[in-house]
């Protein structure tokens, strides 16, 4: 193992109706997660991320979080040395809490205003790049205040408890380099702190002072276009300070001559009859003394215990593993497993593990992980299938790509990432280069969400032929690091070197030793497209496409690029319009109407800085957008259609098809492209397409062939399942009708029937589809508004990023739909931390209720609650039909307020109740 300069060291609801119960009645980890009491922080607070393990027994480490100043050094005209003194007066510093970026502490202090509003982020000096473009790739303009280095400052006391140990400083988050200073004398310089995703750990003995004041100063400096730093690629603009600053967690602890670090275990099962799993508990021990220390490493796992005796040589590192050969207690009979969401239990251990010497604890740790075996294969197509415990599964996700532009930490918004995934029965979320911090990777463990984390793209972490000397080593340490945090846990389903491009040979082999030596357990990936790979093979992934509008039926048509078969590692059928009313909190009001570069600003780079193709499909599908609100409205119809197509395609072709993330899950920013919901928490039309895709138990309507299919992403079987098929008129005259039975095997996509073709249909005519269970109860049900004048794809000009539509089906007699007014009441109890709405809505007309919405409002006119997890939303109301919708959320959202039920629809009167 290399530690650069000696010093360096990583430091470590588908809510069924079960499930939407126990959130309703406080029982289960969905209800504890999202209504728990004591939330840490709201969206304006900051959470120092907690990147190792506690050590069990003592509470050993001290974050270093408030305190901390900041200031350019083009105003501190002094070294660090001084700054790095008690007697230093930081008077006209920036007040900053850690994590916290450059420019954060900026805005936070009120230098800049808000550069998520219109386009205030080009007032900022040094925006001057051209709007669009990679500025990571792009050299500091000349006019930046962060071409410079900027200055952070914390002065903290070290427990007395402390004297006597060894004093670590730790930071788990530096972008790009840094000088390190403490109590006037040079810790690290910045040719040892290079890289943005290196955690970093510093011998302070005998420079800390414990029960004394004391002083850290680090001197840090922006990535230049040639460092491997952090790239937002096309999706939103990269910061002017190129996320300069400490991003991640800084803190002290303490241990005693032999520091233990990185405990890891790797859990093997036993395929198919999961009777056994075999555990291998590894740690790695570091002497920092001038003598070799002999002591006993001691390992518990929930009863089981484990020893062995070690000599540590005088300042080395000594790696000591506990296999099932040599301890048979590892090979744990009848374990309890770890499962993804659908498939089972998230069931998780904790190891504790700590090294005695002298008859002393010199250092323990506590560490969770999951007892489950992650593995891919090549299918007969070549593309890649993943098994979980020697069980197949279809992977359906997301992109994972930050909560915020600037860095900052918002636990409650990560919070609410991770649960409405699930809530969209979503089970993976890709993260690449944007990982999170443990809170992220907790819950997803404790969820059931996959991810498949890895290197991002576009930028000098793949232009591998102008890599340095350096660079190596950066890239090494920064995998080391990573996977070190990664590997235990039991979410973590893969690791991908690259991301648009393999690396080649050399990288590739560097990338592959370090996985090796790190221990890693999971299925390792070249990259996230199918291009040919050194060292590790055919990936049995694509990444083809699209990006940009494509209709509904692209999906099942399309058999060269994005079509629904093997694994599309990220695609997205376009724009993300939000609704009017969080519009209007990023787009001022003189440009809201019409589009213009401030929309287009909040677009992407490249050719993805408008949102044409979109815009040309919706006016000519849905009618020409009379206004914003106009245009925002048929988005939502649109953004619903064109995921719930994408997903069920998916769906029903498994396993063909072996798994589609889209991009993205979530935005760092107010955006208009590829996400489900909005910066402000908002689901809106896309995700509950999404969420109706990929309910559990699917009824869907086929674009290619008009069959009937029933999606079954149990492992189980149901027997005697009751389907109705309608067919009407956009009058609501019928035009078809089927029943029938069907039974479901596990794990399945079954075809029920055929719709035949109907003479006499509207240009614009709808699908009513039911899927019961054998006592009749509803399960899923499914309504699709279709057209005679089918959309036509011109599949010769297809490039990487859409397929043109040559002519586009006419939805435009929906707008000719008769006004509905709807009669609805509602209830709300709270239930300790948590409120639940029933809606009780009827359409008491002659009418169709079409594409109706449902939120939960802070008073007539007033904002929607978030987050907010309904039952189901933008749904159709026969005439005479009564539906009663359930809605979830935190209770301090309505504390001393009456909520209210906004009521609105396609063609629905808005009203409250």
């Amino acid at each position: 193992m290399h530690y650069a300069g000696g010093n360096r060291v990583r430091i470590l609801w588908q809510l069924s109706r079960r499930k939407f119960l126990e959130i309703l009645t406080g029982n289960g980890l969905a209800g504890a997660l999202l209504f728990r009491s004591a939330m840490r922080g709201s969206y304006g607070s900051r959470k120092a991320s907690t990147i190792v393990p506690r050590p069990s027994g003592q509470d050993s480490r001290v974050s270093i979080v408030d305190g901390w100043r900041v200031q350019s050094s083009a105003s501190v005209r002094t070294s660090g040395e001084v700054i790095s003194k008690e007697r230093f007066d930081p008077a006209d510093w920036y007040p900053a809490k850690v994590p916290s970026t450059v420019l954060a502490v900026l805005v936070d202090n009120k230098v800049y205003p808000d550069p998520y509003f219109g386009m205030n982020l080009r007032s900022i000096p040094g925006t001057t790049y051209p709007i669009g473009s990679k500025f990571a790739n792009l050299p500091m303009p000349s006019d930046s205040p962060f071409r410079v280095s900027w200055w952070y400052r914390s002065e903290l006391s070290i427990p007395a408890g402390y004297e006597g140990k060894h004093i670590w400083l730790n930071f788990c988050g530096i972008n790009y380099r840094a000088n390190i200073w403490m109590n006037g004398r040079q810790i690290a310089d910045a040719s040892q702190v290079a890289g943005a995703f290196r955690y970093y750990e510093f011998d302070v003995t005998g420079i800390a002072r414990p029960g004394a004041g004391n002083v850290v100063a680090v001197e840090v400096f922006a990535p230049h276009a040639d460092d491997l730093g952090i790239n937002w690629v096309d999706v939103n603009p990269t910061p002017p300070d190129k996320n300069m600053g400490l991003w991640g967690e800084a803190f002290i602890s303490a241990s005693g001559p032999v520091a233990l670090r990185y405990p890891q275990v790797v859990t093997h099962v036993d395929v198919p009859s999961l009777a056994v799993a075999h555990l291998v508990v590894n740690a790695d021990l570091h002497n920092a003394t001038g003598a070799a220390v002999k002591g006993t490493l001691d390992g518990q796992i929930e009863g089981i215990h484990f020893e062995q005796e070690v000599e540590v040589p005088p300042r080395s590192w000594k790696r000591v593993s506990f296999t099932p050969e040599e301890f048979p207690q590892l090979n744990i009979s009848h374990p309890r497993l770890w499962w993804p969401w659908q498939l089972g239990a998230q069931e998780t251990h904790e190891l504790k593990i700590e090294f005695k010497t002298g008859g002393r604890v010199s250092d323990s740790q506590k560490v969770r992980f999951g007892i489950r075996e992650i593995t891919s294969k090549l299918t007969a197509e070549g593309y890649r299938l993943f098994r979980v415990n020697g069980k197949k599964i279809l992977i359906r996700g997301a992109g994972w790509w930050g909560d915020d532009m600037l860095l900052r930490v918002f636990p409650e918004k990560i919070e609410a990432g991770i649960a409405y995934a699930k809530d969209m029965h979503l089970n993976c979320l890709r993260m690449d280069g944007k990982f999170g911090d443990d809170q992220l990777l907790d819950l997803a463990d404790r969820l059931g969400i996959l991810l498949m984390p890895g290197w991002c793209c576009c930028d000098h972490w793949e232009r591998w032929k102008s890599w340095k000397t350096e660079d190596y080593t950066v890239a090494a340490a920064s995998l080391r690091d990573r996977i070190r945090w990664f590997r235990n846990h039991p979410s973590v389903m893969c690791w991908l070197n690259g991301d648009d491009n393999p690396p080649p040979e050399k990288p590739a082999r560097m990338y592959v030793n370090v996985l090796k030596d790190e221990n890693w357990p999971n299925p390792v990936l070249a990259s996230a497209t199918g291009k040919p790979a050194a060292v590790t093979g055919k990936t049995g992934v694509k990444m083809s496409g699209p990006y940009d509008y494509v209709p509904p039926d692209y999906w099942l048509l399309d058999k060269e690029n994005g079509g629904a078969f093997g694994f599309l590692t990220e695609t997205s059928p376009g724009a993300a319009i939000p609704p009017i009313e969080n519009l209007r909190k990023f787009i001022p009001p003189d440009h809201l109407w019409p589009i213009d570069d401030y929309w287009n600003f909040h677009t992407g780079g490249g050719v993805f800085g408008n949102i044409k193709v979109y815009t040309q499909a919706l006016n000519a599908r849905y009618g020409e957008a009379a206004d914003a609100e106009d245009f925002a409205k048929k988005a939502q119809l649109m953004d619903y259609e064109g995921q719930r197509a994408m997903f069920e395609a998916y769906g029903r072709n498994k396993y063909l098809s072996t798994g589609v993330l889209q991009e993205m899950l979530n935005s760092a920013w107010p955006s208009l492209i590829w996400t489900l919901y909005d910066y402000y928490l908002r689901p809106a039309g896309g995700y509950f397409g999404t969420k109706k895709a990929c309910e559990p138990l699917h009824i869907q309507f086929s674009y290619d062939d008009r069959s009937v299919v029933v999606v079954n992403s149990y492992y189980r079987g149901f027997k005697g399942m009751s389907v109705r098929v309608n067919v009407f008129n956009i009058d609501l005259s019928e035009k078809f009708s089927k029943q029938l039975k069907v039974d479901l095997a596990p794990d399945s996509s079954t075809m029920v029937l055929t719709i035949p073709f109907i003479d006499g249909l509207s240009t614009t005519y709808f699908i009513r589809l039911s899927l019961g269970d054998a006592e009749g109860r509803p399960v899923s049900r499914n309504f699709y508004w279709l057209s005679t004048k089918p959309d036509v794809l011109e599949w010769e000009k297809t490039v990487w990023y859409y397929t043109p539509t040559k002519s586009f089906a006419d939805l435009t007699a929906l707008s000719s739909l008769p006004a509905v007014e709807l009669k609805g009441s509602s209830s709300t109890k709270i239930y300790g931390n948590k409120a639940v709405s029933r809606v009780t809505i009827e359409n008491p007309t002659n009418h169709l209720a079409f594409f109706t919405n449902l939120q939960v409002t802070k008073g007539k006119g007033k904002d929607s609650v978030v987050p907010i997890f309904w039952e189901d939303n933008y749904f159709e109301l026969m005439p005479g039909e009564k539906r009663e919708i359930k809605a979830a959320y935190k209770a301090k959202c309505i504390q001393n307020i009456a909520p209210v039920i906004a009521i609105r629809g396609w063609n629905v009167v808005s009203t409250f109740c």
